[in-house]
């Protein structure tokens, strides 16, 4: 599986750091959605779903968390922890965030428009969807 890291382009000056993103630009895609969580309480996670047509880019803009991702063949573990280094997870591929720190915000950048309809959150039926599904069944 690969993993896509975008290493975000920073302008430094004696005023501080900025970060600019545009859709299509300096991202692969136009942005449709943003959203950010922070105050997650220890131990708990997030996501634990795959989307059927959606692409991200997560950016962990303050703090750190883990991104466990699968391709239904493999599993690989991201840690995001610098808000110029964005993760680019693409269609489908499951994801489970954890292991976040008190002081984690982590932004979250779509192509898509929120749809309940796109969101795949039984990991079997993900595996169907790529073609991984058990030889048992």
């Amino acid at each position: 599986m690969e993993i896509k890291l975008l290493e975000l382009e920073e302008k430094t000056d004696a005023r501080g750091t900025l970060v600019a993103l545009e859709g299509g630009l300096s991202l692969p895609f136009d942005i449709k959605r943003i959203y950010y969580m922070y105050s997650v309480p220890g131990g708990m996670s997030r996501g634990s779903h795959a989307h059927a047509d959606l692409q991200q880019l997560h950016i962990c803009l303050s703090g750190s968390c883990r991104i466990r991702l699968s391709d239904g063949s493999e599993q690989q573990d991201v840690v995001l922890d610098r808000p110029n280094r964005g993760l680019l997870i693409d269609r489908p591929t499951w994801r489970e965030i954890y292991d976040f720190s008190p002081d984690c915000v982590l932004l979250v950048l779509c192509d898509k428009y929120h749809a309940e309809e796109d969101y795949i959150r039984d990991y079997a039926e993900f595996l169907k969807l790529v073609g991984k599904e058990s030889q048992d069944e």
